[in-house]
């Protein structure tokens, strides 16, 4: 079921989004090479926990960490440990908040350090990706003319979309309906009505579409070695305009 939140929902997922948005800000000043992803998580945790929030992460489906942190071939659902960055990689990292039973989720990928110019290009796409994204969403289009935008943009520039991981509605659960492609032909599924609110997240990977997931049953890595990349924001959609709910404000 597709659910249209009300005025004051909408602000309750906004506050939790602010949340998440101000994780990711914090967390940046903290990307560098030789820092462990496991004491990004921590810090992330007490981040959110200080400002009222639950990770929203931490036990969903038994995940065991607050962040998802995925480095260069690692699409997404990386788990934070021991591992440390190294300069010229890129990672992903994934964020959602619980406050007062309303959720927001967004995501960001940053470069560690010094990157080459193919990576920089390939997060560069990928977040103009996810705006012409969101730009679709608004009422009376369907929910494929979202992934239609991101798909086309994304492989003029030669880069796939990965078909197994979508987007989502967000809401009083993390992953609600309905469920967001990032490709597909225009004007299928939903139709598109203010008052929903939904996770748009392109994954675009460098080289090939295909991916795997690892035996710990989380990590989605690329088949093919090369890199991905993955920009989410949460937005709501209105009467007359789409709003990014999850923008950073701090």
């Amino acid at each position: 079921m597709v659910r249209i939140r009300s005025k004051r929902e909408i602000e309750m997922i906004r506050e939790s989004c602010q949340i998440v948005a101000d994780t990711l800000i914090m967390l940046n000043e903290h990307i560098k090479p030789g820092v462990a992803t496991g004491d990004l998580d921590r810090m992330a945790e007490e981040f959110i926990v200080k400002r009222g929030g639950r990770p929203a992460f931490k036990g969903y489906m038994g995940f065991p960490a607050s962040l998802c942190i995925s480095i260069d071939d690692v699409v997404v659902h990386g788990i934070p440990g021991k591992d440390k960055l190294l300069d010229g990689q890129v990672v992903g990292i994934d964020c959602g908040v619980e406050k007062n039973g309303y959720y927001g989720d967004s995501a960001c990928t940053y470069a560690v350090g010094e990157i080459s110019s193919k990576k920089r290009k390939l997060m560069d796409v990928t977040k103009a990706a996810l705006m012409l994204g969101i730009q679709q969403a608004i009422p009376g289009n369907y929910v494929s003319d979202i992934g239609h935008a991101i798909q086309t943009h994304v492989e003029s520039y030669g880069y796939s979309v990965v078909r197994e991981l979508v987007g989502h509605g967000v809401g009083t659960e993390l992953h609600e309906e309905p469920q967001i492609p990032n490709f597909g032909q225009p004007k299928q599924g939903y139709r598109l009505r203010a008052g929903m609110c939904l996770a748009i997240e392109p994954m675009i990977n460098q080289g090939s579409k295909e991916v795997y997931t690892e035996n710990d049953g989380w990590t989605v890595r690329t088949l093919d070695g090369q890199v991905s990349a993955h920009f989410e924001h949460t937005i709501s959609i209105t009467e007359n305009s789409t709003q990014i709910l999850s923008w950073g404000k701090s």
